[in-house]
């Protein structure tokens, strides 16, 4: 029986790159974001590429919300036994002007979010004695960045839960691991481009040690190890997939 894995943020950018990479896995694969047409539009395009795949709309912020996805995975696909937490947005700011609702928001969406989602799929994983979870947090998180000091809070937070859960859930069989990415063309990267609130993206590609910005299918990539039965002794681990930018 095929694998039901759920990608928050499936509908662009990584989350879609991790959702087609998960069809070609040969996984069941339900796409939660909180566009509910692109999620759709996402669905039907990996449908059209031979996968099947579920669309949910899910804002991660939203326990309710979260929560109702998730059941309308298990009604529809099954447990949910592989779950990739992509959902994510980006704000910058400098520290003095960063007001406590941008703070909470990114805070609620970057981390709390992932806790909700991982909280909502972790009781089918322990049911099967089987899962794998992997959260996409950030590398500026590890190296800071100016004006972005609750963004790398939220995903320096995703770091450290994402090794609790390793250590607590392996018991459970269940894996843990994040991937920190660097510079990854998205529609998120050039949005921010477009705002002047990063230096252009094929700027920044050329510093980076392979020559070239990360793709969505580089971290697809990855993806599909950790998740995989090959991967199963890889547990609590920061996975950089990074062009060698932080070594």
């Amino acid at each position: 029986m095929s694998r039901v894995a759920v990608v928050t943020g499936g509908a662009s950018g990584i989350g879609l790159g991790v959702a087609r990479q998960f069809v070609a896995d040969g996984y069941l694969v339900a796409v939660l974001d909180r566009d509910g047409a692109a999620a759709t539009a996402a669905a039907q395009a990996l449908a059209d590429e031979g996968g099947k795949a579920l669309a949910v709309e899910v804002d991660v912020a939203d326990r309710e919300s979260v929560r109702a996805g998730f059941e309308q995975v298990h009604t529809t696909l099954g447990p949910t036994q592989i779950l990739v937490t992509s959902a994510g947005i980006e704000s910058f700011s400098p520290l003095l002007d960063l007001t406590p609702e941008s703070w909470d928001r990114v805070l609620a969406v970057n981390l709390t979010g992932t806790f909700s989602c991982v909280q909502a799929a972790v009781p089918g994983m322990i049911d099967g004695k089987w899962g794998r979870i992997v959260t996409i947090s950030s590398s500026s998180a590890q190296s800071g960045a100016p004006n972005m000091a609750h963004y790398t809070a939220s995903k320096g937070g995703v770091i450290s839960l994402t090794k609790s859960l390793a250590v607590e859930l392996a018991a459970h069989g269940i894996t843990a691991n994040t991937i920190p990415p660097t510079l990854v063309d998205t529609p998120m990267a050039r949005q921010g481009e477009a705002n002047g609130d990063i230096p252009g993206v094929d700027l920044i590609a050329s510093m980076v040690p392979l020559g070239r910005a990360g793709t969505a299918a580089d971290i697809a990539a990855a993806c599909s190890f950790l998740c995989s039965e090959g991967g199963g002794y890889v547990t609590g681990q920061v996975i950089g997939v990074n062009g060698g930018m932080y070594i």
